[in-house]
Protein backbone atom coordinates (compact mmCIF):
# COMPACT_ATOMS: atom_id res chain seq x y z
CA UNK A 1 0.00 0.00 0.00
CA UNK A 2 1.57 3.29 -0.80
CA UNK A 3 0.74 6.52 1.01
CA UNK A 4 0.54 9.81 -0.10
CA UNK A 5 3.51 12.49 0.35
CA UNK A 6 0.97 14.99 2.17
CA UNK A 7 2.91 18.16 3.75
CA UNK A 8 1.41 19.93 6.83
CA UNK A 9 -1.24 22.97 5.22
CA UNK A 10 -3.02 24.13 7.92
CA UNK A 11 -2.44 23.78 11.65
CA UNK A 12 -5.08 24.60 14.81
CA UNK A 13 -3.23 26.50 17.65
CA UNK A 14 -4.95 27.47 21.42
CA UNK A 15 -3.12 29.98 23.62
CA UNK A 16 -0.79 29.99 21.00
CA UNK A 17 0.19 26.24 20.77
CA UNK A 18 -0.45 23.62 17.93
CA UNK A 19 -2.69 21.64 18.90
CA UNK A 20 -3.60 19.77 15.65
CA UNK A 21 -1.55 19.75 12.73
CA UNK A 22 -3.88 18.65 9.03
CA UNK A 23 -2.20 17.16 6.69
CA UNK A 24 -3.25 17.33 2.69
CA UNK A 25 -1.90 18.18 -0.77
CA UNK A 26 -3.16 20.75 -3.56
CA UNK A 27 -3.29 20.76 -7.56
CA UNK A 28 -3.93 23.29 -9.95
CA UNK A 29 -3.96 22.47 -13.65
CA UNK A 30 -5.15 23.79 -17.55
CA UNK A 31 -7.43 22.30 -19.01
CA UNK A 32 -4.41 20.52 -21.26
CA UNK A 33 -3.77 18.43 -17.64
CA UNK A 34 -0.51 20.39 -17.40
CA UNK A 35 0.33 21.17 -13.80
CA UNK A 36 0.66 24.29 -13.13
CA UNK A 37 0.95 25.29 -9.00
CA UNK A 38 1.16 21.97 -6.43
CA UNK A 39 1.50 21.68 -2.81
CA UNK A 40 2.48 18.06 -1.25
CA UNK A 41 1.28 15.09 -3.69
CA UNK A 42 -0.12 16.24 -6.64
CA UNK A 43 -0.02 12.44 -7.61
CA UNK A 44 -1.96 11.37 -4.62
CA UNK A 45 -5.00 8.77 -5.35
CA UNK A 46 -7.75 10.48 -4.09
CA UNK A 47 -11.27 9.36 -3.87
CA UNK A 48 -13.44 12.34 -5.46
CA UNK A 49 -17.09 11.63 -3.36
CA UNK A 50 -19.22 14.27 -4.31
CA UNK A 51 -16.75 16.49 -6.50
CA UNK A 52 -17.56 13.94 -9.32
CA UNK A 53 -21.17 15.21 -9.48
CA UNK A 54 -21.05 17.31 -12.28
CA UNK A 55 -19.55 14.38 -14.45
CA UNK A 56 -21.57 11.72 -13.48
CA UNK A 57 -24.47 14.01 -14.98
CA UNK A 58 -22.35 14.54 -18.52
CA UNK A 59 -24.36 11.34 -20.06
CA UNK A 60 -27.64 12.56 -19.25
CA UNK A 61 -27.33 16.16 -20.66
CA UNK A 62 -25.03 14.39 -23.37
CA UNK A 63 -28.34 12.77 -24.94
CA UNK A 64 -30.84 15.45 -24.51
CA UNK A 65 -32.19 14.07 -20.86
CA UNK A 66 -32.97 17.63 -20.05
CA UNK A 67 -35.13 18.62 -22.93
CA UNK A 68 -37.02 15.38 -23.35
CA UNK A 69 -38.15 15.81 -19.77
CA UNK A 70 -38.13 19.67 -19.35
CA UNK A 71 -35.56 20.00 -16.55
CA UNK A 72 -35.28 23.54 -16.10
CA UNK A 73 -31.80 25.46 -15.49
CA UNK A 74 -31.87 25.27 -11.71
CA UNK A 75 -32.91 21.49 -11.69
CA UNK A 76 -29.60 20.41 -13.89
CA UNK A 77 -27.70 22.24 -11.26
CA UNK A 78 -29.66 20.05 -8.54
CA UNK A 79 -28.30 16.76 -10.11
CA UNK A 80 -24.88 18.54 -9.71
CA UNK A 81 -25.22 19.42 -5.95
CA UNK A 82 -25.07 17.65 -2.49
CA UNK A 83 -28.19 19.99 -1.50
CA UNK A 84 -28.80 20.79 2.28
CA UNK A 85 -32.87 19.56 2.12
CA UNK A 86 -34.20 22.64 2.07
CA UNK A 87 -37.61 23.38 0.45
CA UNK A 88 -36.58 24.61 -2.74
CA UNK A 89 -34.62 21.28 -2.98
CA UNK A 90 -37.30 18.96 -2.04
CA UNK A 91 -39.39 20.86 -4.04
CA UNK A 92 -37.19 20.75 -7.03
CA UNK A 93 -36.45 16.92 -6.55
CA UNK A 94 -40.45 15.88 -6.29
CA UNK A 95 -40.89 17.86 -9.61
CA UNK A 96 -38.17 16.22 -11.54
CA UNK A 97 -39.58 12.47 -10.19
CA UNK A 98 -43.05 13.67 -11.53
CA UNK A 99 -41.79 14.36 -15.04
CA UNK A 100 -39.73 11.32 -15.22
CA UNK A 101 -42.80 9.12 -13.63
CA UNK A 102 -41.18 7.49 -10.66
CA UNK A 103 -41.60 7.85 -7.00
CA UNK A 104 -39.48 8.77 -3.87
CA UNK A 105 -39.16 4.98 -2.68
CA UNK A 106 -36.94 4.25 -6.41
CA UNK A 107 -34.33 6.57 -5.49
CA UNK A 108 -31.88 4.35 -3.65
CA UNK A 109 -29.73 7.25 -2.19
CA UNK A 110 -31.13 6.38 1.45
CA UNK A 111 -32.25 8.96 4.01
CA UNK A 112 -30.40 10.95 6.41
CA UNK A 113 -31.69 14.66 8.25
CA UNK A 114 -31.48 17.45 6.13
CA UNK A 115 -27.82 19.15 6.07
CA UNK A 116 -29.70 22.34 6.64
CA UNK A 117 -30.53 21.43 10.39
CA UNK A 118 -27.73 21.45 13.16
CA UNK A 119 -27.57 21.60 16.58
CA UNK A 120 -28.75 25.30 16.94
CA UNK A 121 -31.61 24.82 14.21
CA UNK A 122 -33.36 22.05 14.64
CA UNK A 123 -36.45 20.59 12.65
CA UNK A 124 -39.86 21.56 13.71
CA UNK A 125 -41.96 18.90 15.65
CA UNK A 126 -43.24 16.21 13.45
CA UNK A 127 -40.88 17.07 10.94
CA UNK A 128 -41.06 14.14 8.22
CA UNK A 129 -37.62 13.65 5.94
CA UNK A 130 -37.39 10.90 3.33
CA UNK A 131 -35.07 9.91 0.44
CA UNK A 132 -35.70 13.44 -1.39
CA UNK A 133 -33.91 15.14 1.63
CA UNK A 134 -30.81 13.22 0.89
CA UNK A 135 -28.07 15.69 0.06
CA UNK A 136 -27.49 13.30 -3.31
CA UNK A 137 -31.22 12.68 -4.12
CA UNK A 138 -30.61 15.60 -7.16
CA UNK A 139 -27.71 12.88 -8.68
CA UNK A 140 -30.24 9.76 -8.25
CA UNK A 141 -32.72 11.67 -9.72
CA UNK A 142 -31.12 12.27 -12.58
CA UNK A 143 -29.42 8.68 -12.80
CA UNK A 144 -33.27 7.35 -12.99
CA UNK A 145 -34.16 9.96 -15.77
CA UNK A 146 -31.09 8.24 -17.74
CA UNK A 147 -32.70 4.88 -17.67
CA UNK A 148 -35.99 6.41 -18.13
CA UNK A 149 -34.45 8.35 -21.02
CA UNK A 150 -32.91 5.18 -22.61
CA UNK A 151 -35.71 2.29 -21.45
CA UNK A 152 -33.50 0.66 -19.31
CA UNK A 153 -34.05 -1.01 -15.96
CA UNK A 154 -34.07 1.11 -13.06
CA UNK A 155 -34.07 -1.54 -9.88
CA UNK A 156 -29.92 -1.98 -10.34
CA UNK A 157 -29.13 1.38 -11.06
CA UNK A 158 -26.73 1.73 -8.61
CA UNK A 159 -24.74 -1.41 -9.77
CA UNK A 160 -21.34 -0.87 -11.37
CA UNK A 161 -22.31 -3.20 -13.91
CA UNK A 162 -25.07 -0.90 -15.07
CA UNK A 163 -25.05 0.36 -18.61
CA UNK A 164 -25.34 4.07 -16.67
CA UNK A 165 -22.77 3.44 -14.36
CA UNK A 166 -20.26 2.27 -17.25
CA UNK A 167 -21.18 5.40 -19.42
CA UNK A 168 -19.88 7.34 -16.49
CA UNK A 169 -17.16 5.84 -16.45
CA UNK A 170 -16.03 6.05 -20.21
CA UNK A 171 -16.89 9.43 -19.67
CA UNK A 172 -14.25 10.10 -16.52
CA UNK A 173 -12.07 8.14 -18.02
CA UNK A 174 -11.73 9.89 -21.63
CA UNK A 175 -11.89 13.44 -19.96
CA UNK A 176 -9.47 12.84 -17.22
CA UNK A 177 -6.59 11.16 -20.05
CA UNK A 178 -6.68 7.82 -18.25
CA UNK A 179 -7.58 3.87 -19.09
CA UNK A 180 -10.59 2.67 -17.44
CA UNK A 181 -9.01 0.53 -15.26
CA UNK A 182 -6.63 2.77 -13.49
CA UNK A 183 -9.45 4.65 -12.08
CA UNK A 184 -10.13 3.69 -8.28
CA UNK A 185 -13.49 2.24 -8.01
CA UNK A 186 -15.53 2.13 -5.13
CA UNK A 187 -19.00 3.09 -3.56
CA UNK A 188 -19.71 6.40 -1.78
CA UNK A 189 -22.07 7.17 1.04
CA UNK A 190 -24.78 7.55 -1.01
CA UNK A 191 -24.81 3.90 -2.14
CA UNK A 192 -23.41 5.10 -5.48
CA UNK A 193 -20.31 3.86 -7.66
CA UNK A 194 -17.67 6.17 -7.43
CA UNK A 195 -14.21 7.13 -8.73
CA UNK A 196 -11.20 8.11 -7.60
CA UNK A 197 -7.77 9.32 -9.57
CA UNK A 198 -4.71 11.15 -8.72
CA UNK A 199 -5.27 14.69 -7.59
CA UNK A 200 -4.43 16.41 -10.22
CA UNK A 201 -6.48 14.51 -12.90
CA UNK A 202 -9.21 15.73 -10.72
CA UNK A 203 -8.32 19.16 -10.83
CA UNK A 204 -7.97 18.38 -14.81
CA UNK A 205 -11.84 17.63 -14.79
CA UNK A 206 -12.83 20.25 -12.75
CA UNK A 207 -10.22 22.79 -15.65
CA UNK A 208 -12.83 21.17 -18.46
CA UNK A 209 -15.94 21.90 -16.90
CA UNK A 210 -14.90 25.57 -15.99
CA UNK A 211 -13.31 26.07 -19.67
CA UNK A 212 -15.46 23.84 -21.74
CA UNK A 213 -12.84 22.10 -23.41
CA UNK A 214 -13.09 18.10 -23.34
CA UNK A 215 -10.42 17.44 -24.93
CA UNK A 216 -10.34 14.63 -27.84
CA UNK A 217 -13.94 14.33 -27.32
CA UNK A 218 -14.90 17.59 -28.53
CA UNK A 219 -19.05 16.73 -28.74
CA UNK A 220 -18.51 16.91 -24.57
CA UNK A 221 -17.87 20.69 -24.50
CA UNK A 222 -20.93 21.82 -25.05
CA UNK A 223 -22.34 19.41 -22.14
CA UNK A 224 -19.72 20.77 -20.00
CA UNK A 225 -20.38 24.10 -20.59
CA UNK A 226 -24.02 23.22 -19.80
CA UNK A 227 -23.28 22.28 -17.00
CA UNK A 228 -20.86 24.97 -15.48
CA UNK A 229 -23.41 27.42 -17.05
CA UNK A 230 -26.18 25.52 -14.89
CA UNK A 231 -24.08 25.64 -11.57
CA UNK A 232 -22.99 29.13 -11.59
CA UNK A 233 -26.06 30.37 -12.29
CA UNK A 234 -27.97 28.64 -9.55
CA UNK A 235 -25.55 27.53 -7.04
CA UNK A 236 -27.98 27.99 -3.93
CA UNK A 237 -29.10 24.30 -6.02
CA UNK A 238 -25.81 23.36 -5.78
CA UNK A 239 -24.91 23.55 -2.46
CA UNK A 240 -27.41 25.41 0.25
CA UNK A 241 -27.70 28.51 2.66
CA UNK A 242 -24.68 29.45 4.63
CA UNK A 243 -22.68 26.84 2.59
CA UNK A 244 -18.95 27.34 1.93
CA UNK A 245 -19.29 26.33 -1.59
CA UNK A 246 -22.22 28.85 -1.91
CA UNK A 247 -19.87 31.68 -0.53
CA UNK A 248 -16.96 30.43 -3.19
CA UNK A 249 -19.56 30.87 -6.06
CA UNK A 250 -21.36 33.55 -5.30
CA UNK A 251 -17.64 35.84 -3.98
CA UNK A 252 -16.70 35.11 -8.01
CA UNK A 253 -19.53 36.59 -9.64
CA UNK A 254 -20.00 33.52 -11.56
CA UNK A 255 -16.76 32.98 -12.97
CA UNK A 256 -16.30 29.82 -10.33
CA UNK A 257 -18.34 26.92 -9.41
CA UNK A 258 -16.86 24.95 -6.36
CA UNK A 259 -17.90 21.64 -5.05
CA UNK A 260 -17.13 19.84 -2.00
CA UNK A 261 -17.03 16.24 -1.24
CA UNK A 262 -16.78 13.78 1.73
CA UNK A 263 -13.79 13.41 3.71
CA UNK A 264 -11.68 16.18 2.72
CA UNK A 265 -12.13 16.77 -0.75
CA UNK A 266 -12.72 20.82 -2.38
CA UNK A 267 -12.77 21.59 -5.92
CA UNK A 268 -13.09 24.86 -7.78
CA UNK A 269 -13.29 25.33 -11.73
CA UNK A 270 -12.11 29.28 -12.53
CA UNK A 271 -13.41 29.85 -16.18
CA UNK A 272 -11.45 33.44 -16.84
CA UNK A 273 -8.52 31.29 -16.66
CA UNK A 274 -9.22 27.54 -17.28
CA UNK A 275 -7.75 26.50 -13.87
CA UNK A 276 -8.83 23.66 -11.75
CA UNK A 277 -8.02 23.52 -8.57
CA UNK A 278 -8.13 20.05 -5.97
CA UNK A 279 -7.42 19.99 -3.03
CA UNK A 280 -7.49 17.19 0.02
CA UNK A 281 -7.16 17.02 3.87
CA UNK A 282 -6.04 13.37 4.66
CA UNK A 283 -8.39 13.65 7.83
CA UNK A 284 -11.22 15.36 6.27
CA UNK A 285 -11.57 17.97 8.49
CA UNK A 286 -14.05 20.33 6.37
CA UNK A 287 -13.20 23.92 8.13
CA UNK A 288 -9.44 22.67 7.57
CA UNK A 289 -10.87 22.08 3.45
CA UNK A 290 -12.22 25.34 3.08
CA UNK A 291 -9.48 27.54 4.70
CA UNK A 292 -7.09 25.63 2.81
CA UNK A 293 -9.13 26.17 -0.79
CA UNK A 294 -9.70 30.16 0.05
CA UNK A 295 -5.90 30.48 0.62
CA UNK A 296 -4.81 28.75 -2.59
CA UNK A 297 -7.48 30.80 -4.54
CA UNK A 298 -5.43 34.24 -2.66
CA UNK A 299 -2.48 32.51 -4.08
CA UNK A 300 -3.01 31.96 -7.40
CA UNK A 301 -4.13 36.12 -7.54
CA UNK A 302 -8.43 35.36 -8.36
CA UNK A 303 -9.31 36.62 -4.94
CA UNK A 304 -7.62 39.46 -3.60
CA UNK A 305 -8.21 41.36 -0.40
CA UNK A 306 -11.01 40.25 2.42
CA UNK A 307 -14.38 38.94 1.21
CA UNK A 308 -17.28 39.15 3.45
CA UNK A 309 -18.84 36.41 1.53
CA UNK A 310 -15.97 33.96 2.69
CA UNK A 311 -14.99 35.12 5.95
CA UNK A 312 -16.54 32.71 7.84
CA UNK A 313 -13.73 30.40 6.63
CA UNK A 314 -11.13 31.93 6.06
CA UNK A 315 -8.75 30.88 8.75
CA UNK A 316 -11.86 31.70 11.41
CA UNK A 317 -11.48 31.53 15.26
CA UNK A 318 -12.56 28.41 17.39
CA UNK A 319 -15.02 28.84 19.71
CA UNK A 320 -16.37 27.33 22.70
CA UNK A 321 -19.53 26.84 23.32
CA UNK A 322 -20.05 30.24 25.16
CA UNK A 323 -18.94 31.28 21.42
CA UNK A 324 -15.96 32.92 23.41
CA UNK A 325 -12.87 32.21 21.01
CA UNK A 326 -10.28 29.60 22.38
CA UNK A 327 -7.97 28.83 19.39
CA UNK A 328 -7.06 29.95 15.84
CA UNK A 329 -7.58 27.52 12.20
CA UNK A 330 -5.35 28.97 9.88
CA UNK A 331 -4.22 27.45 6.77
CA UNK A 332 -0.58 27.09 6.42
CA UNK A 333 -0.37 25.71 2.55
CA UNK A 334 2.15 26.98 0.54
CA UNK A 335 1.80 26.91 -3.34
CA UNK A 336 5.09 25.71 -5.79
CA UNK A 337 4.21 27.47 -9.16
CA UNK A 338 5.83 25.12 -11.67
Amino acid sequence: MNFPAHVPIAIATRNEHVERIHWGSVAVVDSEGALLAYAGDPASMTFSRSTLKPFQAVPFVRDGGPERFGFTDDQVALMCASHSGEASHVDAVSNMLTKIGHEVHDLGCGCHLPDFYSGDNLPPQGFHFDQRHHNCSGKHTGFLAYCRLHGLESSSYLAPEHPLQRDIQRVVAGLTRMPQNQLWTGTDGCNAPNLGMPLSRLALLWARLASGDAGNDTSLSPVLQRLFDAMRRHPQMVSGTGRSDLGITLSSNGDWVAKTGADGVQTVGIRSRGLGVAVKVSDGDFPSVFAVTISVLKQLGVLEGENQLLATWADPALNNCNGAPVGQLKATVQLKFV
